[in-house]
Formats: structure tokens, C-alpha cells, sequence
């Protein structure tokens, strides 16, 4: 007969609990929803935990990058919240990087991301002011050229004066706001880094049973205010091209929906146009939630250009006042090459029953 086990004492009993949920603390964050909904199977303790990070996730969209939470709202299915990697800005894939795991709970670590490879924190030597919240780098600075004023005097939305910036204004198209860039001498308080100070009013990400999630204002935004940009990967269009034929056939499914946007701006020669391809289906910030709207939306979508940057980033502003509850929406454009394509549920009088399509 083998010999009872001794007894723990009840302080090394609380000692081995609390280090087994600083483990859960730190791990269970990395986890995807299903993998979550797994281990909350395993034990009571780790059911407690997934349950608190799952209602983390759903207060909170933006994992803390942006000024203000930005929660998830749904009565209509048992899925509390939308699983994507945040990025609060424009990002390049690297090819040593992979999308794999992004932190998502609370008391979040110094390390970055999680990719196959291992954890990249600072002590890799990575610069953090190159790198994204997900491995990948943001859009690097093409030349030095930016102004050299210390504070450039705002007297309006639309008017800045005595900054030399201003001068790279463009025609209007969809609209071209030129700000500010990283080799400005000026500082982010500047009157003329409208879009550069990340999201600055209240939003809520709904779901409706027609139209899955959408991005609704939480506060009345007044005509004119900047909203948003539209984060995600910035692609080659060889890659764009690849990715779209995949989201076409997952599109069959009604329960997916991607958030590939490309952007098409003719040069002032009008020989030459530059297309911009960002993907938010899989890294994005909350601009991959913004629906369409047959008539126009409420929002109007402008190309900011940074003084000494690579690639202008393409805004959301308000296009009118905008009452608190209501939803954001703009158009995705007027071109329908599919014309059995996805549903449009807008409810707009001009609706035309199918959303935008066109070939990438």
C-alpha cells in the first residue's frame, strides 16, 4: 500500500493558486475565442479567468491604443465581441513577422507581439518607433523636407497659417488635406496634425441580425471633425489581387465579410495614378467596421498627406452633424461589376440593393 501524500499546508496551497493565475494572467490574454472557450472547459478557476478576459475584450476594441475605450455591443448572437489584430496605424508586412497572436486582456506587457518565432520585445533590438503593435514596420519617411516651425498657428479647421506645409495642398477629389509630417520641427499639439492625435470621440462597434457589426457614435459629432483613418496592411497589388480572389470565395459564406479597401489617386498630371491597397480583414482598427451607405453615409473620406512621408492615409471626417446613437457609414464606391454581389442592407431610398463591387 503506498503511503498517504502529505498534506499541504493552506499557505502553500494560496502560494500555488496565485502563481497558477499569474500564469493564466499571462497566457490566456495571447489565446484566440475558441482556444479561450477551450481552456474555460478545463477547471472553474480557468473558466473564471477566460470569462474575465472575454468581457475585457468586448469593453474595448482598441486594446487600450486609442484615447477612448471603444466597446462591442450585441444582442443579436452569443459572440460578445470581433477577433482581429488592432493596429492604430498604416503597416508593411514583414516577411519575419506573421499575424499570429496579438495580446489581448488587461495589464498589458511590454512585449509587442507573438509571432512564430518567439516574443519580440525591446531587448531584440528592435526600434519600437519603426515597429507596429504587430511586428510589422509603419510607413518610414521618404525625405527630410517639413517645416521648421516650432508650433504652427491654427485660426480654423481648414486654415493653418504660417506653415510652409500647407503649400502641398492638392485639387479636391475625394478630398486632400496636407498636414504636418515627421520631419516637422513642430510637435503633435500643432494645429495642423488634425488625424495624427489618434480617435478623439466616442464610438460604439454594434451588431445588427442584417448587417453584422458596425461603428456608431457615442457622442453628437459636430460637421467637420475628424473620426478616424483606415488602418490595416498595406499590400502590393500582386498581393491584393491574391488575397481578393480568397475573400471572394469565403464570401460565399455569409458569415464572412472582408475589409479590403484599395484607394486610387490620379497625380496632378493626370498620366499617372497612385492605387493604395489596404487590408483591415485580419489587422485593422476600428474603420474596418464602418459600413455602406448607398447615399453617401455621413462621412466623407479624405487623402492626408504628411510633409515628408511615403504614402498619404486615407481619413474618415463628418459630412454632417451626427447624433449620438447614429450610425458612421460612407460609400464604398459607385462601380458594381458583380451584380448578384452581397446585399446591401443601408436602408437608404437610394439603395441599390447590392453592395459596390469592382475588379481589383
Amino acid at each position: 500500500m503506498l503511503p498517504p501524500s502529505p498534506k499541504k499546508s493552506p499557505q502553500k496551497e494560496l502560494g500555488l493558486s496565485h502563481a497558477f493565475l499569474q500564469c493564466a494572467d499571462l497566457i490566456l490574454p495571447w489565446l484566440t475565442p475558441q482556444e479561450l472557450a477551450n481552456v474555460s472547459l478545463t477547471c472553474t478557476t480557468l473558466h473564471r479567468a477566460a470569462q474575465s478576459i472575454t468581457l475585457y475584450r468586448s469593453l474595448d476594441a482598441s486594446r487600450s491604443f486609442e484615447n477612448f475605450p471603444i466597446p462591442f455591443h450585441n444582442t443579436v448572437d452569443q459572440y460578445p465581441y470581433a477577433y482581429f489584430f488592432y493596429t492604430p496605424s498604416q503597416i508593411i508586412p514583414s516577411s519575419s513577422f506573421s499575424l499570429n497572436r496579438q495580446f489581448w486582456g488587461p495589464n498589458s506587457p511590454q512585449t509587442l507581439v507573438l509571432p512564430e518565432s518567439g516574443l519580440l520585445d525591446a531587448e531584440m533590438g528592435c526600434a519600437l518607433d519603426s515597429m507596429d503593435p504587430l511586428g510589422g514596420s509603419w510607413v518610414s519617411v521618404m525625405d527630410e523636407s517639413g517645416c521648421e516651425c516650432e508650433r504652427c498657428e491654427k485660426v480654423s479647421e481648414d486654415n493653418v497659417i504660417g506653415c510652409p506645409c500647407m503649400e502641398l495642398e492638392g485639387e479636391e477629389g475625394m478630398g486632400i488635406r496636407s498636414e504636418c509630417g515627421p520631419s516637422c520641427g513642430c510637435r503633435l499639439e500643432c494645429g495642423n496634425r488634425l488625424s495624427q492625435r489618434g480617435i478623439q470621440v466616442q464610438l460604439n462597434i454594434v451588431k445588427d441580425v442584417r448587417k453584422g457589426w458596425g461603428l456608431y457614435a457615442a457622442q453628437w459629432i459636430q460637421h467637420g471633425q475628424f473620426i478616424c483613418e483606415y488602418s490595416g496592411e498595406l499590400l502590393t497589388t500582386k498581393e491584393a489581387r491574391r488575397r481578393q480572389q480568397i475573400y471572394d470565395k469565403l464570401a460565399s459564406d455569409d458569415h464572412f465579410s472582408s475589409a479590403l479597401l484599395v484607394v486610387r489617386e490620379h497625380l496632378p498630371s493626370l498620366n499617372a495614378c497612385l492605387r493604395i491597397n489596404m487590408d483591415a480583414t485580419r489587422a485593422g482598427n476600428v474603420a474596418r467596421f464602418i459600413n455602406h451607405s448607398c447615399d453617401g453615409g455621413n462621412l466623407s473620406t479624405v487623402l492626408v498627406r504628411s510633409s515628408g512621408a511615403l504614402l498619404p492615409r486615407l481619413c474618415f471626417f463628418a459630412s454632417k452633424d451626427i447624433k449620438e446613437g447614429e450610425e458612421l457609414t460612407f460609400s464604398y464606391g459607385g462601380i458594381r461589376v458583380q451584380p448578384r454581389g452581397s446585399k446591401c442592407f443601408c436602408g437608404s431610398f437610394s439603395c441599390f440593393g447590392t453592395l459596390p463591387s469592382e475588379h481589383t
